[in-house]
């Protein structure tokens, strides 16, 4: 057995991870990627503290089984909303991925907003890329160590911040935070809070491109949405090569050279370090640094910009791009299709539930008066914000009587309320064994808030 060969492949196969050093970059794509951020780190920090209607704007109330989203009220029953929300995302990844590659993961994934604010508060500490990699490897000098016990105490506050903001979409904000001052907070709120600002700090400011490269699963499988005309971050290699240093007042053509310089500064831009010079790889996350720092590397040399570029498969090869394709035009059709429909049903959603019960121990009764009887045990729930007084009618069989409904129905918000009713009809009206009916329920104070369900009312088989 050749051990030698045995430790060089294991070398081989777990090689010692490098620290990525990403350099800052300033360009119009970075200008997008820094308005996301704060667009989206924004709407996460600042929603919490909203009160609307009385209030938290959006709480998530697990206890109370309430879920708030400003002026709108859900319930368990509204879980199907959710179920729709996930559709239209999975949609628009689909669409998105398919026009232009990884805009998700470069722009608006959280690991990649979250990254971002690290990176710039590990910059104010310990400086540019090159002073990172100069003090890395200098000795632990005081200057040095108190470089590092700063970021990394910036950090641990920022992310402790993170996972509090995160309790309080579950936990009304302003109760935690007087919990929190006065020291009674809950198991759950401490794990929560804890388990999630350990996440924020793992994955942000130590792990970071190790996450996108062997965690999300959607570096895996992204390639099998793209196609010959979709936008994705390219090296233009007929231009570029072959790569190599020169004079700026020179031009490249008459030594025999392309317009890259070989200054690798597109790789040290790459948050996950790679090279995009190589070709298309799944470690890019499409964050179009390498087209920022490689545009500005060619302005300074007079140099036509987009040697790194947005780019099809298709452009690349000289052939014309379709973007109205027809994979793009069923995303399109299909999402907007079913976003409408969502905020369609959302804004006809009446905050009135009505579920009917019948009863089970008899088929029916016949009462004093020889009419036949059905028993059904109603459950109204009011998902409202206010009481609402009701109406109960029923329909489907000529002559129906509805017995055991009070006079002033009142549904309080937030409740359930169960009531046993009967409904009676003549014999005479009875000609086949079952009848589809309609029980309609509609607020006396509100009319359009109007339910209607479907019942079944048994009677005896006629012959």
């Amino acid at each position: 057995m050749n051990t030698t060969d045995d430790k060089s492949q294991a070398t081989e196969a777990y090689a010692k991870h490098k620290k990525v050093y990403p350099r800052e970059v300033h360009g119009v794509f970075a200008s997008l990627r820094v308005t996301g951020v704060l667009v989206l780190l924004g709407l996460y920090y600042l929603i919490p503290w909203i009160s609307w209607d009385g209030h938290q704007s959006v709480l998530f109330d697990l206890p109370a089984r309430k879920f708030y989203i400003f002026s709108m009220t859900f319930w368990p029953q509204d879980f199907f909303y959710l179920a729709i929300l996930l559709i239209i995302a999975a949609l628009a990844l689909f669409f998105f991925t398919a026009l232009a590659g990884r805009l998700w993961c470069g722009y608006a994934c959280p690991q990649t907003v979250w990254t971002e604010v690290f990176l710039w508060i590990e910059r104010k500490f310990e400086g540019d890329r090159n002073k990172q990699i100069k003090n890395d490897k200098a000795p632990w000098v005081k200057s040095n160590v108190f470089r590092k016990f700063g970021k990394h105490t910036a950090w641990i506050l920022f992310s402790l911040w993170t996972g509090f903001t995160f309790v309080g979409f579950f936990t009304p904000i302003i109760e935690l935070g007087q919990s929190l001052l006065q020291f009674t907070l809950g198991p759950w709120e401490t794990f929560w809070i804890i388990f999630y600002s350990f996440a924020t700090y793992g994955n942000a400011g130590w792990m970071r491109e190790q996450v996108c490269i062997y965690m999300c699963p959607y570096a895996r499988f992204q390639s099998a949405m793209f196609d010959e005309n979709t936008l994705v971050i390219s090296y233009d290699t007929q231009r570029g090569e072959p790569r190599g240093s020169r004079k700026k007042n020179i031009n490249p053509r008459d030594i025999g050279l392309g317009d890259c310089v070989d200054c690798t500064m597109c790789v040290q831009a790459c948050p996950t370090g790679i090279d995009i010079r190589d070709g298309m790889q799944y470690q890019c996350i499409g964050c179009a640094a390498c087209i920022d720092i490689c545009n500005e590397v060619m302005g300074k040399l007079d140099y036509e910009k987009g040697l790194v570029k947005y780019t099809t498969e298709n452009a690349i090869e000289g052939k014309a791009t379709q973007v109205f394709r027809p994979r793009m035009i069923v995303y399109a059709v299909l999402l907007a299709t079913i976003t409408l429909g969502l905020l369609y049903s959302m804004a006809t959603r009446v905050p009135l539930k009505l579920d009917i019960i019948r009863d089970r121990n008899a088929l029916y009764r016949e009462t004093n008066e020889e009419w036949i009887e059905n028993v059904y045990t109603l459950k109204i729930i009011n998902m409202d914000k206010l009481d609402h007084h009701l109406a109960l009618s029923v329909s489907g069989i000529s002559g129906m009587r509805l017995k055991g409904v009070d006079k002033k129905l009142i549904a309080v918000s937030g409740t359930v309320m169960e009531k046993v009713v009967r409904i009676e009809v003549d014999p005479t009206m009875l000609n086949k064994a079952g009848y589809d009916i309609t029980f309609r329920l509609q607020a006396v104070d509100q009319p359009s808030l109007t339910i209607n369900e479907k019942g079944r009312f048994i009677g005896p088989l006629r012959r």
